[in-house]
């Protein structure tokens, strides 16, 4: 059931998404319990190649790879060869010849880490290619709602905000679908798809979307850097028409709604201060949950063709000694 790398979503069959979330559950129940430090990665080396930007998943995969004991190295893009004109394949051949046994690669080009995986015999995991695929993030948002509902069939999600540009919507609204959950679509027409699955209603209106009676509301964040003209009036005026007001987290809370961010967060557009502090904001729990989902990711996935591992991943051998987990 391993496979050599993590691109996208859509080619996870539900077996794999499950076992992953499981091994999350053991890896979480781990650091939980102060065990801070595995050997499951001891030896082995993970590469952080970012061409954009990123706090959050950048240092998520950092920590889950300390954890694990691989050694991490951060290729710094801006003061490398590439400022000189170097190809991604010639960083790439540069790079194994280091015999690095993980690429965590983000890029702002579609399908490009899928070009690396193909190039390398390391494990490559696509942190981000544009608009196109976010798989890590898809599967702690599930992870997240799964410890909510723990068996989320039928629940529902309505994704709030920049559609058009988010491959947070992509992978997560693929990955829930995978799992039974229903999904929904709401933002400004210009944001929005006019050709989305038929699986997934499109809403323009916040009214009629919450009348479609969400579980949970999953916002994302407005996307200014990826928009090349004006998609809304302002961002005063998109918090008022689709934001999370003082008034709309009152009805909210009295729906007992759940609230999803992938962060980071625009305060003000998006979501209003009181968001951070609702007490059945998740936000967090994303957060907490991106690591240990990307421990059983990087436990998975073989580098170089090597036998699988499937059944004798470490977070599973651990789940066969009751010893080693602390109460």
């Amino acid at each position: 059931m391993a496979r050599k790398d993590l691109l996208d979503i859509a080619s996870l069959h539900r077996e794999e998404i499950e076992f992953l979330l499981d091994q999350s559950t053991s890896f979480k129940k781990l650091f939980t319990h102060s065990v801070k430090k595995i050997p499951a990665l001891e030896g082995k080396s993970v590469l952080m190649l970012f061409y954009e930007a990123s706090t959050r998943t950048h240092s998520s995969f950092e920590v889950a790879a300390k954890r694990l004991s691989a050694e991490v190295t951060n290729f710094d893009v801006a003061h490398s060869s590439i400022t000189k004109g170097e190809s991604v394949r010639e960083t790439i051949e540069t790079l194994q010849a280091m015999r690095t046994d993980y690429i965590v690669v983000r890029h702002g080009h579609p399908g490009l880490p899928g070009m690396i995986a193909r190039q390398t015999t390391a494990s490559v995991i696509n942190a981000g290619d544009g608009a196109h695929e976010h798989p890590t993030q898809a599967l702690l948002d599930a992870f997240t709602i799964k410890e909510k509902f723990p068996d989320p069939r039928g629940k529902k999600v309505l994704i709030i905000g920049d559609i058009l540009h988010s491959r947070v919507a992509r992978s997560t609204s693929t990955l829930l679908q995978k799992l039974g959950v229903e999904v929904a679509y709401l933002g400004p027409g210009s944001l929005v798809p006019k050709y989305v699955p038929e699986s997934i209603p499109r809403f323009t209106d916040y009214e009629a979307a919450m009348a479609w009676a969400p579980d949970v509301v999953y916002l994302l964040r407005v996307q200014m850097e990826r928009q090349d003209v004006q998609f809304f009036p302002s961002v005063r005026e998109y918090h008022r028409v689709y934001g999370i007001t003082t008034a709309r987290l009152a009805e909210i809370r009295d729906r007992g709604l759940y609230i999803m961010h992938p962060g980071p967060v625009n305060r003000g557009v998006e979501l209003c201060d009181a968001v951070m502090d609702y007490e059945r904001s998740l936000i967090t729990n994303q957060v907490e949950n991106g690591i240990s989902i990307r421990m059983a990711v990087l436990d998975w996935l073989t580098p170089g063709g090597e036998f699988p591992k499937q059944e004798s991943t470490y977070a599973t051998r651990q789940r066969a000694d009751s010893t080693v987990i602390v109460p």
